[in-house]
């Protein structure tokens, strides 16, 4: 089996990691010839490819002609999904690919008013991006039922893990804040927990499931932060209301949507068993290796 991955980033990069030996080839897409060159020369046994959103190059294309399975971690832009615009004609003409894994977001949800959805829920996307992420969704589920390919969406919470993405790692780094915005709560995903649910899927495509790849426990964001406070041994920074906090518009904008995200369908339909079902055994992982030596 032949694995392409359009945007070898961080969630993607870890499931190829954990994975490779499910695969006789993997080939995929980085945005400069410089992270080409250090992918290609990486022990990993993962071919990279230069893909900036436009014409994909002969060699990716022929090597997409060979895939049996593809990962999608690009995320769309104002004019739609850049993967589809550049090689939707090779992606539905590639004789062997049967599996199609497109990663997408929560987001698409909305605000619920800190109520639980489920993959059934209306979507109520109130930013741009997230608007984008429904349109591209749909594409893609499109392209599966006009060719028989089996392509499934998988929504995922905020994304954490080692080498410093997480609560854990901001607070080390001194950038944590304790934001504290009444009844605002949001699930989290660990990207081993990600590897898990397309590794599931792999092994038992259907054309056309979405999935919420969640954890089991919503939480404050100010819990989590004194937690990893608490498993560092450090003073937490203080609560800080959400209206005075500084942060950048992208990160407030996250705010802006409050909601309850089940991954029910992740663990009876695929059989996931999470991991990290929570932010307590996921930062708890955490700090065993990257508080290893401190003092």
């Amino acid at each position: 089996m032949n694995l392409f991955v359009f945007g070898l980033g961080y969630s993607a990069s870890h499931f190829v990691a954990r994975h490779r030996d499910r695969f006789e080839r993997v080939w995929a897409t980085v945005r400069t010839p410089e992270k080409a060159a250090a992918v290609n020369a990486a022990p990993g046994g993962v071919e990279a490819f230069v893909f900036t959103g436009e014409k994909l190059q002969e060699a990716a294309a022929e090597a997409l002609a060979q895939a049996d399975a593809l990962i999608v971690s690009i995320p769309p832009g104002p004019q739609g999904d850049v993967v589809l615009a550049a090689a939707r004609e090779a992606v539905a003409g590639a004789p062997r690919l049967g599996w199609i894994a497109y990663l997408s977001t929560v987001g698409v949800y909305g605000d619920h008013g800190g109520a639980w959805v489920d993959e059934n829920a209306p979507l109520n996307p109130s930013q741009g991006r997230t608007r984008q992420r429904v349109v591209a969704e749909e594409a893609w589920l499109a392209l599966g039922r006009e060719t028989g390919k089996a392509v499934q969406i998988f929504r995922l919470a905020g994304i954490y893990g080692p080498g410093g993405r997480s609560p854990l790692g901001k607070l080390l780094r001194g950038e944590a804040q304790r934001i504290v915005k009444p009844g605002q709560v949001f699930n989290r995903i660990h990207v081993e927990d990600i590897a898990a649910a397309l590794a599931a899927s792999l092994a038992r495509p259907s054309p056309g499931a979405i999935y919420n790849v969640s954890d089991d426990e919503p939480a404050p964001p100010q819990d989590v932060v004194a937690y990893a406070a608490e498993l560092a041994g450090v003073a937490p920074p203080p609560e800080v209301p959400f209206e005075e906090a500084d942060l950048p518009p992208m990160a407030r904008s996250f705010y802006a949507d409050n909601r309850r995200v089940s991954n029910r369908r992740l663990r009876e339909e695929l059989g996931v068993t999470l991991a990290y079902p929570t932010y307590r055994e996921g930062i708890a992982a955490l700090a065993r290796t990257e508080l290893a030596g401190r003092n």
